[in-house]
């Protein structure tokens, strides 16, 4: 082994010496490579190889490509390039091809060599490390996907591109992402012989051969493709990003109107079809493009038409698909346009009525989940809407009396709206959820009872807190009403506490540290105080804590 290791070190002396010779590295930094090269050839030879092994022989070498390149750009040098980066290069990618056939299952592993050769070496290798990669991967749609968009971008071989889509879906016949990158890399291509045409047009330039078929220039291939993969995959959402990607060619209108009517009509009762139907309502112009409005009051307007349109079909939406999901697509949309900043008021206004008004449709109906009431309530409750934020909230907790999530909307509302009722919220919440799961409802409760400033009540809540708690979630509260303690009344309080609980089991480590650093911060720590709560802390964690930070 020792003989092959130096033969291989003694390989790198035709470039280290035009290194050392053209002044990019001194004398020293070259008999630092050669030691380090030693060190990293020893790990990559013995019998049991590791993988962090090549990893670092790989990273060293690239940081000297880098360091050389840093060099060659301070002192203007750009010669002999053959002689010193590309055997490096060959050598990096020697070691990645032992590494990648050694763990071949590591897909980061790959994707480092192809990053590497990208940037560093030729199409030709990249396209032998593809074809090895495929070959143990073919279970992988994203890794075809990289290969053909290489082929496509890198190579500009569309043909080849195409041969990659074909085989992958043999492989993966009913992949969404791979019908909708095949069909994407279609409409490319003939985006591209397109422009290449009208380039020759211009240049009043005879194509001869290279003129293509006009349903080529057409997307011809891209509605083909389309058909296909819609018999396969009959879905709605699948239909959309078709459809998304073909309006962002404009080529391609006929193929976008043929989309849009077959979405239509295959999938009239998907709400995915109407929330998209729509949405596009918002991109649909009113008025001419020379009428457009120009100033901020009746571009405001403009865009309230346009909302109101989208809200008459999603009306429509809800009447003929009265489904959970469609009043969730419904509210989706209003509460988008609420957030969006308008510097009109009335615009303002009609969003927020909108909102309210599908909102309580909705509620009536009882067909929103409870995730739409509580991203609406803290929605109105950001922007100050207080009374709002409060009826929404009290319309999720009536509906969803047993979540604790919906229940701590309400809690915030109550508190940022300063309502004379927030014990009576508290309450009413205990009695409908189950212990174990008020920790964070207690929690809330003893901050905001501490905020204002009500130290008997806070001490009785967190009292109540911890005898009402469940075992271990009682710990997080036993440390805060500790930490309450000293702020509130200082060490003496502080140890009261401490000696009120001291049977009160479950406790944590930080529980006594804190009680530790409490003793340590009196100008007259007293060491059998100390002596206690460590005996105490032994006591009770000995066994499975060390303490080094106590």
């Amino acid at each position: 082994m020792a003989e092959v290791i130096q033969e291989r070190v003694e390989d790198r002396l035709p470039e280290l010496q035009q290194l050392e010779r053209t002044g990019l590295f001194s004398h020293a930094e070259i008999k630092a490579i050669i030691r380090k090269a030693l060190e990293l050839e020893y790990r990559i030879q013995r019998r049991s190889l590791l993988k962090d092994d090549f990893i670092r022989y790989v990273q060293y070498e690239i940081h000297l490509l880098d360091l050389i390149e840093k060099r060659r750009a301070r002192v203007g040098y750009t010669f002999k390039k053959d002689e010193i980066e590309d055997p490096i290069i060959h050598r990096i990618q020697s070691v990645f091809r032992r590494a990648s056939i050694k763990w071949k299952d590591d897909v980061r592993l790959w994707l480092s060599f192809i990053a590497f050769c990208r940037k560093w070496a030729s199409n030709v290798h990249l396209s032998k490390i593809f074809s090895s990669l495929l070959a143990f991967h073919s279970n992988k749609p994203g890794l075809w996907i990289l290969a053909a968009k290489w082929e496509l971008e890198d190579r500009f071989s569309s043909e080849s591109a195409r041969q990659l889509f074909l085989r992958a879906l043999r492989f993966h016949p009913r992949c969404p992402k791979l019908y909708e990158e095949y069909f994407r890399m279609e409409l490319m291509h003939a985006e591209k012989l397109r422009k290449e045409k009208q380039e020759f047009e211009k240049a009043n330039m005879d194509v001869g051969n290279l003129e293509h078929a006009e349903e080529i220039l057409t997307g011809e291939l891209a509605r083909i493709i389309y058909k296909n993969s819609t018999s396969v995959i009959k879905s709605a959402k699948f239909h959309v990003s078709l459809l998304s990607i073909a309006r962002l060619f404009d080529f391609a209108k006929d193929l976008q109107r043929e989309i849009y009517n077959d979405l239509k009509a295959l999938h009239a009762d998907d709400p995915v079809t109407w929330d998209y139907v729509a949405r596009q309502e918002l991109v649909i112009e009113s008025q001419p493009v020379e009428e457009l409005p120009a100033t901020k009051q009746a571009k405001a307007k403009e865009v309230g038409r346009r909302e109101e349109r989208c809200c008459a079909v999603y009306e429509e939406a809800v009447k003929t698909v009265p489904t959970e999901a469609m009043w969730k697509c419904y509210m989706n949309f209003c509460m988008e346009r609420f957030t969006k900043k308008t510097s009109s008021r009335l615009l303002r206004k009609k969003r927020l009525e909108r909102t309210m008004v599908a909102f309580w449709k909705a509620h009536e109906l009882k067909l929103l989940p409870e995730l739409q009431y509580r991203q609406l309530s803290k929605l109105l409750l950001h922007r100050q809407l207080l009374k709002e934020s409060l009826e929404v909230a009290d319309a999720g907790v009536k509906l969803f009396k047993k979540s604790v999530e919906m229940w701590q909307v309400k809690l915030e509302a109550l508190i940022t709206s300063e309502s004379h009722e927030m014990s009576k919220g508290f309450e009413q919440a205990f009695e409908y959820l189950k212990p174990q799961i008020c920790l964070p409802l207690w929690l809330t409760w003893a901050q905001w009872s501490e905020d204002a400033g009500k130290q008997e009540e806070t001490e009785a809540i967190y009292k109540r807190a911890i005898f009402g708690l469940p075992g271990a979630d009682s710990v997080p509260v036993k440390e805060m009403y500790l930490n309450w303690a000293y702020r509130s009344g200082g060490y003496k309080k502080a140890r009261d506490v401490f000696k009120s609980l001291q049977e009160n089991r479950p406790f944590s480590v930080d529980f006594f540290r804190k009680m530790i650093q409490f003793e340590k911060e009196q100008e007259s720590c007293k060491m059998e105080n100390l002596r206690e709560y460590y005996e105490r802390a032994l006591r009770e964690f000995g066994t499975n804590d060390s303490g080094k930070n106590t």
